[in-house]
């Protein structure tokens, strides 16, 4: 052997984690693969392509045949890239678009038969705060800095300190909505971007106020459009990449547009093909911002919303204290019984890993799903203790919930809706991500749960025994335990009854 082929031999290599991220975007699709090693993230590979799945989209949000099928094209290319990748190591984030769509799930089903990975639609807020995650972990800034990422369908806008972001708010429109919105026609008239500053104007009226009085110390701007002006705004300088962008440069960049007349007469060395068609859009948005704002100058960073799913991918990176700080959060601010919880969140987890091999219940998230629920189903208390089931359901659904993705939130709203009383079919919606059948076990998990902590007495519930059958549960109570307890024993009989709604079977037995 050579010295070069033996010069390694004696190097010890540390532990790591190979991952992928693949952002499905209103205008582009990016892959990002990377290892992650001492906790940082380290790229390998990307793979980027403009797919302007929002052009698809028409005025009732139906996403036609062809934008699925120029979408569906670019994962079979990404796919290749993925081949060979564990599942627990891929992790697929859908935007605006899918959002959007009322036919989103015939994608998401089209894309499972290329990808055997999940594809998650996650929240505007959600995506703000991934976004965040990603400039974060690459840019630092000392004291608060306001990030803003001008996608196809939607603009990010978050502000932060560190790795915490603060504020995050997603406003509907992007530079492939605007574009078709404003320029449909290509013509790049001032009475047009006139109309499109003062459209995205009106959307930053909702949030310019909060934004102004909370402050920063540094504005970023991430993702291609961004990108592209800001390149634009440096074509006349030396050493352009230096200096911000200021309205000033955005405005001057705008004359020149209008001076060219069309998009097709849009002709510089910064400018791709892709991006010259859809950048006049953009450029309004954040003409807009600059000046709703009150945003002196702004920088920029390369990394956004895939590098953010990246980091949060390892539990090392933060990813559970997230959702550890959004329990408590809520926890405080709807005054949960926090020793009944606990009591609930106990007997959840012993009874889902007695039953979790037998039930298939083999998803990784399933067992932290059913944790949270069972910690959080009661934050429905402080609205009313009548159908508190009901009042849960609904916060859950509509706060705010840092580290939990659309999905996830959902599913933790169905678990909490269907924790007592009867349960109806139109209860349980349809998911991307999770199979019916699983869904209706986790139900009944939570609500054997609650059930036996309904005297919300620690010490209380004796030991039991589980046995787990195709569709049904045997529990088995200590001798003599169910005949001093009559009103737990009458609830457990009306249980048998409500589980068969869930398609299952509940058999309550004592000891001999």
């Amino acid at each position: 052997m050579t010295q070069q082929q033996t010069v390694f031999d004696t190097v010890e290599s540390r532990d790591s984690n190979k991952v992928a991220a693949l952002d499905i975007g209103s205008n582009s699709f990016h892959l990002v693969v990377a290892r992650i090693v001492a906790g940082s993230v380290q790229i390998l590979h990307r793979v980027k392509q403009k797919v302007r799945l929002a052009e698809g989209l028409d005025e009732n949000n139906v996403l036609s045949d062809e934008a699925m099928e120029r979408g569906l094209s670019m994962l079979r290319v990404i796919a290749e890239s993925l081949r060979g990748f564990e599942p627990d190591s891929v992790r697929i984030v859908a935007t605006h678009t899918l959002r959007k769509a009322v036919n989103a799930r015939l994608f998401i089903n089209s894309a499972k038969d290329i990808l055997p990975y999940p594809v998650e639609v996650i929240s505007g807020v959600e995506e703000a705060r991934l976004i965040y995650s990603g400039v974060a972990h690459t840019n630092h800034a000392d004291g608060q800095q306001l990030v803003i990422d001008i996608g196809g369908g939607s603009t990010e806008f978050v502000i932060g300190k560190g790795l915490t972001p603060m504020l995050c708010r997603s406003l509907q429109m992007g530079c492939v909505s605007y574009t078709q919105r404003f320029f449909a026609d290509g013509e790049l008239k001032k009475k047009n971007f006139d109309k499109a500053i003062t459209s995205a104007s009106q959307q930053l009226e909702l949030i310019e106020t909060r934004y102004r009085k909370l402050g920063w110390v540094q504005c970023v701007g991430t993702s291609g459009t961004i990108r592209t002006l800001f390149n634009l705004c440096q074509q006349d300088r030396p050493n352009g990449h230096d200096i911000p962008v200021t309205l000033k440069s955005l405005r001057k960049l705008m004359k020149q547009f209008i001076s060219a007349g069309h998009i097709d007469e849009l002709d510089y060395p910064a400018l791709s093909e892709d991006r010259r068609v859809v950048i006049a859009g953009g450029l309004a948005i954040l003409i807009a911002a600059f000046k709703a704002l009150n945003i002196e100058a702004l920088v920029y960073s390369p990394a956004a919303l895939r590098e953010g799913v990246l980091y949060q991918m390892e539990d090392v990176l933060h990813h559970a204290d997230i959702r550890g700080r959004t329990a408590s959060s809520l926890a405080t601010r709807y005054d949960v019984d926090t020793t009944q919880a606990n009591m609930v969140l106990n007997t959840a987890l012993t009874l889902f890993d007695q039953v979790d091999k037998t039930w298939k219940l083999r998803q990784q998230d399933f067992r932290n799903m059913l944790g949270w629920a069972a910690l959080l189903h009661e934050v429905g208390l402080q609205i009313n203790s009548r159908g508190v089931q009901r009042h849960s359901a609904y916060i859950l659904a509509n706060v705010d919930m840092p580290g939990f993705t659309q999905e996830q939130q959902m599913l933790l709203a169905t678990l909490v809706r269907c924790h007592r009383k009867k349960i109806r079919k139109n209860d349980i919606p349809s998911f991307n991500l999770y199979d019916i059948d699983a869904i209706k076990r986790l139900i009944a998990l939570l609500r054997l749960s609650v059930l036996l902590n309904i005297k919300r007495q620690e010490g209380f519930l004796p030991d039991f025994k589980i046995k787990a059958g195709g569709n049904d549960i045997e529990i088995t109570f200590p001798e003599g335990w169910l005949d001093e307890k009559p009103i737990i024993t009458a609830d457990l009989m009306r249980e048998i009854g409500y589980w068969k709604s869930l398609d299952l079977g509940l058999t309550v037995l004592s000891d001999k």
